[in-house]
């Protein structure tokens, strides 16, 4: 019975371990040479590109970003911001840090090209500034045409429809889209990929979970 009893507890102690979420956030970088990581709130290490730590290997480092993988996956990160391999659920989750404005800026990929965001909660599609959706390969001029009034006057805009939206271990397809052609100088993550994740803010953290 002992016996039993023991290897029940061991099988709980290892879902357990299974269930926890993995979360990596990366806080700084040297060159392209190594990234600084942080693993589920240890100290900082310093890891160089193809070498692992505590489950995480640096697949390549660029400016204040690094592309790392753990568990099977690989997920860009800009500096300061978190990712985490799942929710307790095993739902997809990440985790952004707010900068100094109290911003949430990062990276992501749309079409699977990269792209920088700002998480804009008041934006009720993901908007592009024209030069990005040419980088990006789309040819907006296609999609439905309208005018919308910004800092810059009145300007046409032009709706689309984005076949992936990812944000780190988050990827949603089919995602509703506006192209500006003036007055947008950066991507708005809008409630188009928003409304369909959780949101949590805890202090300057901001945690999205994939909605099923």
């Amino acid at each position: 019975m002992r016996h039993c009893s023991a290897a029940a507890a061991l099988l709980l102690a290892l879902a357990a371990w299974e269930a926890r979420a993995l979360d990596v956030s990366l806080v700084g970088t040297f060159g392209d040479k190594a990234a600084i990581l942080v693993v589920d709130g240890g100290a900082p290490r310093t890891v160089r590109v193809g070498q692992s730590a505590s489950g995480v290997t640096v697949i390549s480092v660029e400016r204040d970003r690094a592309e790392v993988e753990f568990e099977g996956v690989r997920r860009t990160l800009a500096r300061g911001q978190h990712a985490t391999s799942g929710a307790p659920d095993g739902r997809q989750s990440v985790t952004l840090a707010a900068d100094s404005r109290g911003h949430f800026v990062t990276e992501g990929a749309i079409n699977g090209r990269p792209i920088r965001f700002v998480v804009d909660t008041g934006a009720t599609l993901v908007a592009l500034p024209a030069a990005e959706a040419t980088r990006l390969g789309i040819d907006y001029r296609k999609g439905e045409r309208a005018l919308t009034k910004t800092a810059a006057g009145v300007v046409p805009v032009y709706k689309v429809r984005l076949d992936t939206v990812r944000l780190g271990a988050i990827e949603i397809n089919a995602v509703d889209g506006v192209v500006i052609e003036q007055g947008l100088d950066i991507a708005l993550l809008g409630m188009s990929f928003l409304s369909r994740v959780d949101m949590r803010h805890e202090g300057q953290a901001m945690t999205l979970t994939r909605r099923y």
